[in-house]
């Protein structure tokens, strides 16, 4: 062919680009025709090309094209276009309709053989303010997956440094039932329990809540649950374990932290429970009769300030009776219509319902029943259950 008929041939390729005509395109273009300038991830090809061709042509309406000059050589034809449109009819790049007109400069360089278009080479502004704009959505994108793994990563340290802290075992006692229940929510909070085996086969009981999400709350949570520990080592007092561990808390937590806790002692042979409460959620006694009594007892939450006192009390749990220590992710639940669980529908549900076993599972199908299906779990929910046998030896 001469470098007329190639630049007539180029001619034609351009303007069938311009108008996203697939079909013309593809009788022009060689076999093994080549793009050079296509983006990373798309095919060189001929299929790639007329798949971009049919990306631009889908965005694009108005579509406007002039040749402006127009020089070849041998099998070269270089040619300098304009391209006018407006984006107005779909995506680009993952960039929304823009509505704006926008204008791209182009130099192509087109080798022909045997009269069919076999590569292209071309640069431009390549509608500079898409391109922008795709750029900057993928800066967007790519900080946003950044951040979503650092949280995701966060979440499973959070979460394995909980899991760490729980207790393996629970104690094993002759007339009595421990039943604890925990469901974590994927926010990692501080929720927390505990057994600590003390003297003449007394058992120290433990449920907590330290505030926040995440890495922090579990790593104080941990920080308490090996204090609390280690306080019950040396005292035989709730009130006193729970003094130690708020002064030995306070100089490390972190502003605005604080663990609200409640610390019991049981004593199996006699069913005599020792109690105190630094700031957690009121637990419930349901005795044989039916009835329903909040475990009561004044006290702060740990690390909130120094120089607290934690006041005592003490029941006697009678055979069939059972006291419910929970956290606040059970009461703090909300329906659909955002409607609270709430501690009033809790009493009521331990009165009706407290003699049933295992009393865990049947409070949270009843909040799932609350809650529904499609609500995500707002927070992490733990319930531990002592229950003291009705039939004894």
């Amino acid at each position: 062919m001469s470098v007329e008929e190639n630049m007539a041939l180029t001619r034609r390729f351009l303007e069938a680009r311009g108008k996203g005509d697939l079909n013309a395109l593809e009788q022009m273009m060689a076999p093994d025709f080549v793009d050079h300038t296509l983006a990373p991830g798309q095919a060189p090809n001929r299929e790639g090309y007329k798949r971009q061709v049919a990306e631009y042509s889908a965005a694009f309406s108005n579509v406007r094209f002039v040749i402006e000059d127009q020089v070849a050589a041998g099998d070269k034809v270089v040619t300098r276009f304009t391209v006018s449109a407006t984006h107005d009819r779909g995506e680009l790049m993952g960039v929304a309709p823009t509505g704006r007109e926008l204008t791209d400069v182009v130099i192509a360089i087109m080798r022909i053989s045997e009269g069919k278009v076999a590569e292209e080479w071309g640069v431009g502004t390549s509608i500079s303010e898409v391109r922008e704009g795709f750029v900057a959505r993928w800066r967007h994108l790519e900080q946003e997956r950044i951040e979503r793994e650092y949280v995701e990563h966060e979440l499973r340290v959070a979460r394995r440094i909980q899991q760490a802290s729980l207790p393996k075992e629970v104690p094993k006692l002759e007339g009595w039932e421990i039943t604890p229940y925990y469901r974590p929510a994927r926010e990692v909070g501080g929720d927390f329990y505990d057994f600590h085996l003390l003297s003449e086969g007394r058992v120290g009981l433990v449920v907590g809540d330290a505030t926040g999400k995440g890495v922090p709350a579990a790593l104080v949570m941990s920080t308490t649950c090996g204090m609390l520990r280690l306080a019950a080592q040396g005292s035989s007092s709730p009130g006193q374990i729970l003094q130690g561990v708020n002064e030995a808390l306070f100089p490390y937590i972190t502003a605005n932290m604080f663990v609200t806790c409640f610390y019991a002692i049981l004593d199996p042979k006699s069913g005599r429970l020792t109690y105190a409460n630094a700031g957690h959620d009121l637990p419930y006694l349901h005795r044989r009769g039916g009835d329903c009594e909040e475990l009561r007892a004044r006290g702060m939450p740990l690390g909130l300030m120094p120089g607290m006192g934690y006041e005592e009390k003490e029941i006697v749990l009678e055979k069939g009776e059972a006291a419910l220590f929970y956290s606040d992710g059970l009461v703090e639940a909300h329906d659909p219509e955002s409607e609270m669980f709430g501690f009033p529908r809790l009493r009521t549900l331990v009165a009706e319902h407290g003699h049933e076993r295992p009393l865990g599972e049947f409070l949270m199908a009843e909040l799932d029943s609350f809650v529904g299906a499609s609500r995500e779990q707002e927070d992490d929910i733990t319930l531990l259950t002592l229950r003291r046998s009705a039939i004894q030896g």
